[in-house]
């Protein structure tokens, strides 16, 4: 993996960015994540790559970085509707699962019959 110069990248997609859109674009650095005309913010290594995509065939179209980073839209099929399945009911406890409260319980009135729990 080769070192990125922070310049020379920024220099590369300066003069792409202004080839392909007629104007200089506005660049914000905020720790190591550069931000295109306020668009969404990406890597150094993105911005290469994508230096390296308006330079090689986006000058016949006028276009900005958070375009050529989204997907084509697809077109819109109906829904169909869905069907609800019936809630899961809870499942009950059985008598044999383990209650602190009641083996603490038990315990008090094996030590001491007669007692009763504190509460």
């Amino acid at each position: 993996m080769s070192k990125l110069d922070k310049d020379s990248v920024i220099e590369k997609f300066t003069t792409a960015y202004t080839k392909a859109n007629g104007k200089a674009p506005e660049i914000e650095a905020k720790g190591g994540w550069y931000s295109v005309d306020g668009g969404k913010n990406i890597r150094l290594a993105q911005l290469d790559e994508l230096a390296d995509e308006l330079a090689g065939g986006a000058s016949d179209a006028p276009t900005s970085e958070v375009k050529t980073e989204k997907a084509p839209a697809k077109k819109a099929e109906p829904k169909t509707k869905a069907v609800k399945k019936p809630a899961k009911k809870q499942a009950k406890k059985s008598a044999q699962t383990f209650n602190v409260k009641d083996f603490y319980a038990s315990e008090v009135l094996a030590n001491k019959p007669g007692s009763r729990s504190p509460r």
